[in-house]
């Protein structure tokens, strides 16, 4: 798949580390230094801006390592980019822990995965298929 990118921040274009990674790490696109306090949120911005083809969505996701080691997640997880969204790709960053957490330029601070999506049509009825689980949810299927 091509996607169409322009890139206006201070930085190389987000790459693949690995072979068989998912993921793009997107980096933070600052003039100054942030400091994220405790239960707080932003939007960190990023400097891209994309033309994803029709039919699939670019999705922000957390950072593992930032997550376990920092308690800092993106808010809305994933975050959708349809393709048809032509702003700055801007990441929702929250602080979970119990301390502040300094965002410095080019700090990598999510992960960009494109998906392939389908659009639903709607067929209205008065009755659905029913199956062993039925209406339980929420843990309804067991602890193991």
């Amino acid at each position: 798949m091509k996607v169409k990118v322009i890139n206006r921040s201070k930085h190389d274009l987000p790459s693949y580390e690995t072979e068989a990674s998912a993921g793009l790490d997107l980096r933070a696109n600052l003039d100054e230094s942030f400091t994220l306090q405790p239960l707080e949120r932003t939007l960190v911005k990023t400097g891209l801006f994309l033309e994803i083809p029709k039919g699939f969505e670019a999705q922000v996701r957390p950072r593992s390592g930032l997550a376990l080691k920092k308690g800092i997640t993106v808010l809305n997880s994933p975050g959708t980019i349809d393709a048809d969204y032509r702003g700055e790709v801007g990441v929702i960053l929250v602080n979970i822990s119990q301390s502040p957490f300094v965002i410095e330029d080019g700090d990598r601070i999510a992960q960009l995965v494109f998906a392939e999506v389908s659009q639903a049509e709607w067929v209205v009825t008065e009755e659905l298929t029913q199956t062993e689980r039925g209406e339980g949810g929420f843990g309804s299927t067991g602890k193991n």
